[in-house]
């Protein structure tokens, strides 16, 4: 295929500027479905990567769902791919060859990987399912000796910033931009309409959200995902800084001449927005798309899982997670209130386990209670039963309509 090329070490990033039919060249271990998900929404017409799309560190999804709607993927071209490579050159892919298009000449070659298939793709993911357990072991072992360095930081109040926007005692929905993030937004219409809640968007969470045609109230992040057309919606926009003062965010704020506060905290950006929620006195949080899974703790990687884990913990049944809810009302009732209960029985177990592996810690973080509470918010979130106010009226209760 002939096609221009776009270049980014970071996909994330490669997404906004990609045009559909053109070559993404990115430089990618183990490809996610995330970051799939968003190629194939920009319709990407192949995808190269200077890095191992599937390392058999653990089973990554992406480059599967690539294969399967059809996108030739190119695999380990090398680390000097992408400075090879100029960001919108026409570029030529065939077979394992990726060449330079030269007016009046002979193509360039400037790159030879493996042309991946489905059938190699899924016999190493099938491989990497065997070695899971000593990937579980030493993912938890990483994570705990995190959770020990940063204990004080990820545990006590921080220094909340001055907002504009109203937030105690309030409702809200947070959008990141993970797996299943539109249908699970889509899902909400009712209770968005019905509850009106606050509006919160994680960096390209925000562009989720003026998608479904909603502005967002906040937007939190280290805005390096997130739109120009989303940070100038009007929309009050709340940096996060790393703990030493750094807030590389904001350079890209005052180029847009946009005023913005800081938020210091231990974390991704997720994590911020979740704890200056709570902070802030936030009654619910209704989660859409955010990391929750184990999977996804694998694609984020171990220093992120620990302050995600314990911000999980600590907020207790203040959150309540959407991913999923789309599936669930596509399938029968008797079905779905099965995949509920299910759902908020193994959210009840896993919190009390980690419970009692952290040991009874303070500041907040969930104990036994606690998770018992978050599994009946789950089943309120799903239109099972009274909720918090207007959670029995949403994604597509019965009763939901006027």
């Amino acid at each position: 295929m002939l096609a221009t090329a776009r270049v980014d070490v970071r996909t994330k990033a490669l997404v906004r500027r990609l045009r559909p039919g053109e070559i993404a060249v990115i430089d990618h271990v183990d490809l996610d479905r995330v970051c799939a998900e968003e190629l194939l929404a920009a319709r990407v017409g192949a995808v190269v990567n200077a890095a191992a799309c599937v390392s058999g560190r653990y089973p990554a999804r992406g480059t599967g769902l690539l294969l399967e709607a059809g996108v030739p993927v190119l695999d380990r071209v090398g680390g000097d791919l992408l400075d090879a490579v100029r960001e919108g050159e026409m570029l030529l892919l065939a077979g394992s060859s990726l060449s330079r298009v030269v007016p009046r000449g002979a193509p360039e070659v400037v790159g030879v990987g493996d042309r991946l298939s489905g059938p190699a793709v899924a016999a190493v993911v099938t491989a990497a399912r065997t070695r899971l357990t000593e990937q579980v072991e030493a993912f938890a072992c990483n994570t705990l000796e995190h959770l020990h360095t940063e204990r004080s930081a990820l545990l006590e109040s921080e220094e909340l910033p001055p907002l504009r926007t109203a937030v105690a005692g309030r409702q809200a929905v947070l959008v990141a931009r993970g797996a299943q993030h539109r249908e699970d937004l889509a899902s909400l219409r009712h209770y968005v309409r019905r509850q009106r809640p606050l509006l919160v968007g994680v960096d390209g969470g925000a562009d989720a959200l003026l998608a479904e045609g909603w502005q967002p109230d906040l937007i939190v992040g280290d805005m390096d995902s997130v739109s120009d057309s989303a940070l100038t919606c009007g929309a009050e926009l709340v940096v996060h800084a790393y703990r030493d003062g750094r807030a590389p965010g904001l350079d890209r704020l005052v180029d847009l001449g946009l005023d913005a506060v800081l938020f210091s905290v231990v974390g991704t950006s997720e994590d911020a927005a979740m704890r200056l929620l709570d902070e802030l006195g936030i009654e619910l949080i209704v989660a859409v798309g955010t990391h929750a899974t184990m999977e996804e703790f694998f694609d984020k990687g171990r220093a992120g899982m620990a302050s995600t884990f314990l911000t999980r913990l600590r907020l207790g049944d203040t959150l309540v997670d959407a991913k999923g809810v789309s599936r669930l009302y596509q399938r029968s009732s008797a079905r779905r209130t099965w995949l509920v209960a299910a759902a908020a029985l193994i959210a009840a177990v896993t919190a009390v386990a980690c419970a009692v592996l952290l040991g009874g810690s303070r500041g907040g973080v969930v104990t036994p209670v606690h998770a018992q509470s978050g599994a009946q918010s789950a089943v309120q979130l799903m239109g099972q039963s009274e909720g918090p106010a207007g959670l029995r009226h949403h994604v597509g209760h019965p009763s939901a309509d006027p």
